[in-house]
This record gives structure tokens, sequence and C-alpha cells, in this order.
């Protein structure tokens, strides 16, 4: 007895793979696209009640730093760096969370490991 594929399963030869290539590259075009528009996205967090602000890019650099005069006190030093550090992380982590967005409702939710 020879087994079946259910309907819309095989058979396509030539034509499935043909189709098939036309969707991967639409998809490789739409990522590539959102991954243009995400470099020149900006992403700003805050720390210390406003007292730091960082302002970074899709491409994960920073743009701008905005340090509050009032909270930089030669006697505690650790403290401005600290606001510093969670502020980049903040606007590092929503870049990474709206990449990560983009590219699944692209991709319907597949993981691709290293495509984005």
């Amino acid at each position: 007895m020879k087994a079946r594929l259910p309907q819309g399963y095989g058979g396509g030869g030539a034509a499935n793979l043909q189709q098939i290539a036309r969707q991967a590259q639409k998809l490789q075009e739409e990522m590539d696209a959102v991954s243009t528009e995400l470099e020149t996205t900006e992403y700003s967090a805050t720390a210390g009640g406003d007292a730091v602000k960082a302002i970074v890019t899709g491409k994960m650099e920073i743009k701008s730093l905005e340090i509050k005069p009032e909270v930089v006190d030669p006697e505690d030093v650790e403290m401005l760096s600290d606001l510093v550090i969670a502020a980049v992380n903040e606007a590092l982590r929503a870049a990474v969370s709206d990449k990560s967005e983009r590219m699944e409702k692209i991709s319907g939710g597949l993981n691709m490991p290293g495509l984005f």
C-alpha cells in the first residue's frame, strides 16, 4: 500500500520551490526595510527622576546622554555612574524589544536565530 499525502502537500515540484523562493525573497526584503528603519529609530529612557536621560539608536549606539547639573556630586560619583548605566540599559532594552517585536510580526513568529 502506498502512503498518500494530504491535499496541498507534495506533487508541486519546481512550482512549489519557486513560490517558496519568492516568499523567502519577500521576507528578506521586508526584514531589510525594517532593519534600515530601526537603525534610525531613537529610544530614550531616564533614571533618577529624569536626572539622567539616555537616547540610543536601533544600531545600539548611544546618541546622547543628558545629565542634570544637580545630580553631579563629586562626593558620590558612584550614584551618577549607576544612574547613567540604568538609563542606557533601559534605552537599549527598549531598542532590542522593539526590534524583536517588529521582526516577529514579519516572520510570523518563526524563530530564525542569526537573521535579526
